[in-house]
């Protein structure tokens, strides 16, 4: 018969713990869920804002990736000019 053993802590209750144990950090984490709570009553009052939202997103998020095309790109130059 084999042997039990112990499941080893998940890393990631070690880090949660942590971060509850920090003072303020239970602050910070309920603030997005009381703005996620308003906006969604705010879209069910006005549905209109849900377009202007989902087409701020998107240019934010397409502004995001070029940002991360050009970042890479530099970092591309950099790596193929110290290695010829």
């Amino acid at each position: 018969m084999a042997e039990t053993v112990p499941m080893p802590t998940c890393p990631m209750a070690e880090t949660c713990k942590g971060m509850i144990k920090k003072p303020g950090s239970r602050f910070w984490m309920i603030i997005p869920g009381v703005v996620f709570i308003i906006l969604g009553v705010t879209i069910i009052i006005y549905p209109q804002i849900l377009v202007w939202l989902v087409a701020i997103t998107l240019i934010v998020m397409g502004v995001a990736m070029l940002m991360m095309v050009n970042f890479m790109r530099n970092i591309g130059k950099r790596f193929q000019n110290t290695h010829e």
